[in-house]
């Protein structure tokens, strides 16, 4: 993974999972220990979820840049939608508190798209690659003398 994505990677998951653990002492105090491991499973759950989104759509970019933004509208959606099927897969669960892990979920999820926002606000990314060639060089295009 090239360091501009291990950095946007890195600037959204840990602000993501600060305010996962925010939410698994919440979820404790609220509805003791099934809610915190509800907590902690939407937490988890989100950051997995937002986490290889952002790897796919960081792959789209390199190698199919004209697809770029309908892939991340396409992404966005279908990862939205994975997240409506599991927390309706595990609406009636025991195992958990389902009430702490939808909020965590939501909390976390929104968490991430706001880092993930300023991530790429504050990134240095070139527009346009420069070519690396050796031998070549750059073209003036101030008046000529």
């Amino acid at each position: 993974m090239p360091s501009n994505d291990a950095r946007t990677l890195l600037k959204t998951a840990v602000p993501t999972a600060a305010v996962g653990v925010i939410t698994i002492v919440v979820s404790a105090a609220v509805a003791g220990g099934k809610g915190a491991l509800g907590a902690l499973v939407g937490t988890l759950v989100a950051i997995a979820f937002m986490g290889i989104g952002l790897v796919v759509l960081e792959r789209t970019a390199k190698s199919l840049p004209h697809l770029f933004q309908m892939m991340g509208l396409m992404l966005y959606a279908a990862q939205l939608l994975l997240m409506v099927i599991f927390m309706a897969l595990f609406k009636d669960t025991t195992l958990f508190n389902p009430r702490a892990f939808a909020i965590a979920l939501v909390v976390s999820t929104l968490a991430w798209i706001a880092a993930q926002t300023r991530a790429h606000m504050k990134a240095k990314i070139l527009y346009v690659e420069p070519d690396t060639q050796k031998g070549d060089k750059p073209e003036k295009t101030g008046p000529k003398a």
